[in-house]
This record gives structure tokens, sequence and C-alpha cells, in this order.
């Protein structure tokens, strides 16, 4: 065959197919397994994100209790009379205070406020019993260790309350002996949601909202990091992989665990702790998937803004604080100045720990936390958008 009819052949054969590109999105689910293979082989990551979330539920849960009881106390009793030993142990009947002593001596119920033994010291004085039965008013003195002003203030609440009582109570046999109608109020109070006032069901909403601003932050920004040191992102951004198709898939295992820790933590506090599920569990899902957009957005933020996993680990750590202090977590937005009132209205965490403690406690749907869902989306887009131009633009 000549070299003329071997080129004739060859134009006439068919072209060898062209192999088609693969859809994006099977880029991206391909990203997102390589990624979750990558998580679940490293033990470390996984017990930051699976069992650290459910020991600190349980450590805040036991921990974490506002109800003040047994507060040590020494009793100064000056008459040394049955009525005086008899109030001193219906003052001390209810378990809010705890006998430690009994003594005769000021100074030294005093050094044992000095010392830790003693929270609180109670001082009847003499003819305490003389002074009740006749028109003298009774003095009771409470000695209080004011480092811990809320100890302190139930200690005084108690006292308070218990000889409050005994002079109604007095105040009602006198107007009787003298046959005259004594008027009273009797105060009947109904709490709401919360009934037995326990510190679990209040605490537990702010835990998953503590808890996964912590583990998705700063796992983020280190992980990232890391990947940013060994030359790792580099070398998948030279791929025919588009950035947001990466980004997109090393995001997604950490938006799949913090909806694992938020069911994990959820149903950890109703077994343990009581915590009611009266509302719809669908705004809680939904109120978590854009509370993460936040927490991950800040996480890629603070990863485009540092070199190194220990700038990644300091940076998620000193957004993080702030945030759990101003979010209403521990203690009410409301009793902080107003200055600082209003800049917890830029606090994504505020919002989520507000849907969740309304979903739990209250029952609430859709309409009820739609102000917190919205301001949620805002910040969810705003940060996640402008922290993913902020990382392309530092590897660009």
């Amino acid at each position: 065959m000549s070299d003329r009819d071997s080129l004739a052949v060859a134009m006439a054969a068919p072209a060898p197919p062209r192999r088609r590109r693969p859809s994006p999105w099977i880029q991206l689910l391909a990203i997102f397994r390589k990624e979750v293979l990558q998580t679940v082989r490293d033990k470390r990551i996984m017990m930051m994100l699976i069992v650290a979330p459910l020991i600190q539920t349980v450590a805040f849960g036991y921990a974490v209790d506002f109800d003040v009881d047994r507060v040590p106390t020494v009793v100064v009793d000056f008459d040394r009379t049955a009525e005086s030993r008899l109030h001193a142990r219906r003052l001390l009947a209810d378990g809010t205070l705890l006998r430690t002593e009994t003594t005769l001596d000021v100074p030294e119920a005093e050094r044992a406020i000095e010392r830790g033994d003693a929270a609180a010291a109670v001082v009847l004085p003499q003819r305490f019993e003389r002074d009740l039965t006749s028109q003298h008013p009774a003095r009771v003195q409470v000695i209080l260790d004011g480092t811990d002003p809320n100890r302190a203030t139930v200690a005084a609440g108690a006292v308070a309350r218990y000889f409050g009582e005994v002079g109604r109570d007095m105040a009602e046999d006198a107007m009787d002996a003298m046959g005259l109608q004594f008027g009273s109020t009797t105060l009947t109070p109904r709490v709401w949601y919360n009934p037995s006032l326990r510190t679990a069901p209040f605490i537990i909403p702010g835990v998953i909202g503590m808890l996964l601003l912590i583990v998705t932050t700063i796992v983020t920004a280190m992980g990232l990091s890391r990947e940013r040191e060994t030359g790792t992102m580099e070398q998948v951004l030279v791929t025919p992989l588009r950035p947001w198709q990466i980004l997109s898939g090393k995001m997604a295992p950490f938006l799949v665990i913090g909806l694992l820790d938020v069911g994990l933590v959820l149903t950890a506090g109703s077994y343990l702790f009581d915590v009611p599920l009266h509302g719809d569990l669908r705004v809680i899902f939904v109120a978590t998937l854009l509370y993460l957009l936040s927490t991950l957005g800040m996480g890629l933020f603070i990863a485009a803004m540092s070199t190194t996993q220990q700038q990644s680990f300091l940076g998620g750590f000193l957004f993080a604080l702030p945030a759990i202090l101003l979010s209403g977590v521990m203690t009410p937005i409301r009793a902080m100045p107003d200055w600082l009132q209003t800049i917890t209205l830029a606090n994504p965490v505020r919002y989520f720990v507000e849907t969740m403690r309304a979903v739990l406690l209250k029952g609430a749907g859709f309409a009820d936390v739609q102000f917190q869902l919205t301001a949620l989306t805002v910040f969810g887009v705003l940060i996640f958008g402008f922290s993913v131009f902020k990382f392309k633009s530092r590897l660009a």
C-alpha cells in the first residue's frame, strides 16, 4: 500500500471518542467522600468532633448548677433559750443553709468565714425570746461571704423569708387574740416552661451552641491551615476542580458532623437531664444548618488570615470566647449594660441559643422564631460568602 493510500485510510478512520468531563456534582461528591474518609481515619479529630461534645455535655449538665443549697452556716446563739434553738432548727430545716457549727463568739464565726469553712453566720442576740413576745422588735444579724454573690443572695433571702413568715404568723396570732380580722395576701407563683426551675433545661440548649462554635470553627480553621502548611491545598488548586467545589467538599463533612453532634447532645440531654423536646425538630434542623454557615465561615476566615495551625487555634479561641460570653448561654443578656446588649445583636450564637431554648422549652415553631432564623440566614450568608472570597484571594 502506498503512502497516499495509507493517508487516505487514516483520514477515513473514525476519531477516538472524547472523554466527557465529569459532572461538577460528581466531582463535588468525590471530594466529599475523600474528606470524610480522611476525617474518619484521624482518631484525634474524631475524638474531638464526636466524643468530646458528649463528655462536655455531661460535664456541663452536672457541674453547672445555678441552684444554691447546703450553704455552710455558723449559728451564733447568744440567747440560748428553747425559743432561739427552735428557730435555728426551723431556719435550717429546708436545706438551703447547712449548720457547720454553733458558737457563742461572733469573732469565731467571722474567722470561719475568712477560712472558707462557712459562707454565712446567723447571729441570734440576747433577749431574742423576750423581744419576740413583747413590743420590742427582735433583730437577727446575718454575716455573709460576698465573694460568691449568688450564694450570698440566696442565703440572705432564705433568712429574710423565714423570719418574715415568723413575723406574719405572730401578727396573725395577736390579731386573733384581740378578736380582730387580719388581712393578708397569699402569693401563688405559676412557673411556665420549666416548673421545677432546674438548671439543665436552661443550660443544655446553650451548651449545644457553644460546642458547635468551638468544634466547627476551630477544627475547620486548623484543618485548612494544616493543608496550607503542607502544600496540599496548592496541589489541589492546580487540578481541574473549581475553587467552590474544593471549599464545599472540605466544609461538607464538618456540616454533617455538626448536625450529628446536635442529635447526640439532644439525645444525651433528654435521657440524662430530662431536657424537654416540646417543639418542632425541623426548626432545630434548619436553625443548625444556618448557624453552621456562620461557624464554618468563621473557621474559613480564620484559616485565610492565618499561616500556621497555632495561629488558627489562637484566632479561633479569641473569637469563640467573647462570642460565648455575649450569647446569653450563662448569663442573661438583659443583665448586661445597654451598649453591650447592642453588640450582642451582631452575634449569631445569641440567635441560635434563643431558637434552641424557644423550641425545646416553649414548643416554638417556625413563625415564633422567624426573627432569629432570619438573623441566622443573614449572618450565615454574609460571613460564609465573605470568608470564601477572602480565602480565594489569599490563595491567588
